[in-house]
Formats: C-alpha cells, structure tokens, sequence
C-alpha cells in the first residue's frame, strides 16, 4: 500500500482500492497523487486493459480531507501550481481504457463525480451519493456541471448540484449513473467479472469504440478549465471559508 491506494493487477485489469477507512477514505493530496500514478501507469501499460476504482471497508470516498485540501489548495495558490486533486480530475477525464467503478457507501463530491467518467458502474444499497459543492460555497468540478445534465436532464441535475440533494444507489440507476445495483458481499467480485470481460476484449476495436461514445473531448476539458477557475476563485471567497469553517466546526462536535 502507498499513500492509503492499493494497486494490483490481475487478469488484465487493474484494481484501485481507496484504503484509508479510519476517514471513511476521504481523499489527501499524497492520496490524488498516487492515484494520478496509477492511472497513468495502467494506460501507458500494454498488459493492462481496464481499471476498476474501488473503495475499503464498506465506503467508496467521504470526498477530499477538508483539512488537507484547503492547504494544499493555499499552498498551490500561492506557488502558482495545479494542485494534486485538480491534476487528477484531468487524468481521469483523459484515461484512455476502460473504467469501472464499484461504489459502497458514501460517494461524496469527487466520489459522485468521477462516476460520470466511467464507463460502468455497479453499487451496493448502501451507496449514498452527493454532489455538495453550493453548499460549501464552490462550483461543480470534473466537468460535472456539463455531464450531470446530459446524463440526468435539467430538472435532476439542479436537485443534485444546486440544492445538493444527495441520491441513493436505486435513484442513480433510474438516473443513469449506475449500471446495476449489487449487494454488498457481491459487489467486488461482480464489478471485477465485468472489468475482466472488458479487458478480455479485442483491444483496438474497444477502445475505438470507447473514443465514438465519448465524443470530441474538448468541450468537456473546455468546461473543466472553467470550472476549475471559478473552483478556485470561489475557495477564496467569504462564502466558503464561513461554510468550511461551519464544516469544520460540526466535524469537531
């Protein structure tokens, strides 16, 4: 284990796992960075043929370690650096294989969001997901605020990203986030079945077909580099550091 992320290849797919269950596998910088890694590794990797993003222990990812985040976001700011998380989110919208994702618990702001990159994902009852950046003062990031709607239509992606109303795993199936909903004890090995299937196919003709379903790309980064500007203008605004510090207040109560 490196940075609380798992890494292990086997039969042609390679599995993330978030491991850091003590903080419901929120997610640090050193954290973002080894998961940049991984990505990059698995797609400059011949042997590899999907990913399979996982979390530990019964949840997927509470979302970013406030704490850590808001310094790392500082820090970057005053270097004038691309932080960790921000650099990920660009990675994952350009991974070129197949990704799978199987989700357990809370799937909190970058845990909802990179949903929308894969290209099936599978999950438990117990899912609960959520896309709360209004209410902690921010914007949508990772190009959520294109895909949410084109995937749930208007009126379902103002309830998730305006109001933050967070859905359950059956909800995100009718909405089209989910493949399937598996229980629990199933979950790892199901969402693993289907990441091997996709790599057992024939590769060039998969991931062209992969590249036709997605698109063009340049609208999607085209929206990340906006969102990503007013992400970070809005992390210095008197709204979120009153929210972050409410946040931070009822976290230690």
């Amino acid at each position: 284990m490196s940075e609380f992320v798992e890494v292990s290849h086997e039969a042609a797919v390679c599995r993330v796992t978030l491991a850091r269950p003590e903080k419901k596998n929120a997610l640090t910088s050193a954290m973002y960075e080894r998961l940049t890694r991984a990505f990059e590794e698995a797609s400059a990797d011949e042997s590899i043929g999907a990913l399979l993003l996982m979390g530990s222990q019964g949840v997927f990812t509470a979302g970013n370690d406030i704490g850590d985040f808001l310094a790392a976001a500082m820090a970057a700011s005053a270097a004038n650096t691309t932080p960790a998380g921000s650099r990920f989110i660009y990675t994952l919208a350009k991974f070129d294989k197949p990704l799978v994702a199987a989700i357990e618990g809370p799937a909190v702001g970058i845990g909802t969001t990179l949903c929308f990159h894969c290209d099936l994902v599978y999950a438990a009852p117990s899912a609960r997901f959520s896309m709360p950046f209004v209410n902690l003062g921010l914007v949508p990031e990772a190009g959520s605020s294109l895909l949410a709607p084109l995937r749930f239509g208007m009126a379902k992606a103002a309830e998730a990203l305006l109001l933050g109303e967070p859905f359950d795993a059956a909800a995100a199936k009718e909405l089209g986030l989910v493949n399937e909903v598996v229980e629990s004890e199933a979950l790892a090995a199901h969402a693993f079945v289907k990441s091997a299937a996709l790599a057992a196919k024939p590769r060039e003709a998969l991931l062209a077909a992969r590249r036709l379903l997605r698109g063009d790309p340049a609208p999607l980064l085209a929206r990340m580099d906006e969102e990503l500007r007013l992400f970070h203008k809005r992390l210095r605004s008197p709204e979120a550091r009153a929210a972050f510090m409410a946040f931070m207040e009822k976290a230690k109560g």
